[in-house]
């Protein structure tokens, strides 16, 4: 299938470049209000999940037992840009438990996502310091991980294999989520080592409806998915970063928009007090695109809204410039 052009690139008075892609809106009770492309097919999410897979984290108790706020829990559901602030709390997640860093198991790199972490990485190196997996972006959901597992009374080592308690609840947790069964065929392996899910993009856009409004889960995950939740609308710098496209559009919404970036062009989001969820991918697997598309979705849904449809509006066009600070063009969503 040839999906819809749904992000063009503009120089001069010519298209330059385009991006394709597939998007599903879709309610708590399976209800699409609208879709392009294909929804139906499975597709990693990759961390465009991490809500979903730090719902074990609350429900266990372990949030709780820790004493997490809506830092902690923000950071859990993150992909960080490593800043200083995300490596210093995943530290303190790990300190709760009576675990360190070396417990960890998603593997260390150099802060690697957005101008804040080129900040970052060249602070480090001018200290004379080396990355540790605190600085990993997913640190903050296996830290997540392992003091779920430390609270539970599960082994800590090995909490990645597909075989743990842990990750087979994690499986369980999307299935119910979703309401689709992850076969597994389905299950592949993520940059930070944790088992990868996927789902189709109707599903996971129904999954994170139901997350957002508690209609057809049970009541413990219910209250666990609404705490997640405004956890990360209440500290959207934490699930992302300075200037993050995830933490601009929560900072826009003000408590009414959930958004969550995922690694090939893949984004989720909840409009709670509209009661939809929203999953989408860019075929190319290009982040710039997801970002343009997610603009467009958003600007379609609230676009008329009397608070927030200005600066939600100008989220779908950006401008182009080169180093000489010269306007060459622009990108830009197309209308839905």
């Amino acid at each position: 299938m040839n999906h819809p052009i749904l992000v063009e690139l503009i120089r001069g008075a010519i298209v330059e470049s385009v991006h394709r892609g597939s998007i599903a809106v879709v309610d708590a009770d399976g209800h699409t209000l609208f879709s392009v492309g294909s929804v139906d097919k499975p597709v990693y999410p990759r961390s465009a999940m991490k809500m979903i897979q730090a719902l074990p984290l609350v429900e266990s108790g372990a949030a709780d037992a820790y004493g997490f706020d809506n830092v902690e829990l923000s950071l859990a559901c993150a992909s960080h840009s490593s800043e200083p602030g995300h490596a210093q709390t995943a530290d303190k997640m790990l300190g709760a438990a009576g675990l360190a860093e070396s417990d960890l198991e998603c593997g260390a790199h150099w802060p690697l996502i957005g101008a804040a972490a080129e900040k970052a990485k060249i602070e480090m190196a001018r200290a004379g310091e080396e990355p540790s997996q605190l600085h990993n972006n997913c640190s903050g959901k296996h830290a997540g991980f392992l003091c779920c597992a430390k609270h539970s009374g599960m082994k800590t080592d090995d909490y990645l294999n597909t075989g743990h308690e842990l990750q087979r609840d994690i499986v369980a947790t999307m299935e119910d989520v979703t309401g689709e069964a992850i076969p597994g065929d389905q299950c592949g392996v993520d940059g930070c080592s944790a088992p990868t899910l996927a789902a189709s993009l109707k599903g996971l856009a129904q999954g994170f409806a139901k997350l957002g409004t508690g209609t057809g889960l049970e009541p413990v995950r219910a209250k666990s998915a609404k705490r997640l939740m405004q956890a990360c609308m209440a500290e959207p710098w934490y699930m992302a970063g300075t200037n993050r496209f995830c933490t601009r559009v929560m900072e826009i919404g003000k408590g009414r928009i959930f958004t969550k970036v995922g690694a090939e062009g893949v984004y989720t989001g909840a409009i709670p007090e509209l009661g939809l969820g929203i999953a989408l991918k860019a075929d190319d697997g290009a982040e710039r695109a997801a970002e343009m598309m997610l603009a467009g979705v958003l600007h379609k849904l609230l676009g008329n809204d009397t608070d927030l449809g200005e600066a939600i509006s100008a989220l779908t066009t950006r401008p182009i410039n080169n180093w000489n600070g010269i306007n060459t063009g622009e990108m830009r969503s197309v209308p839905l």
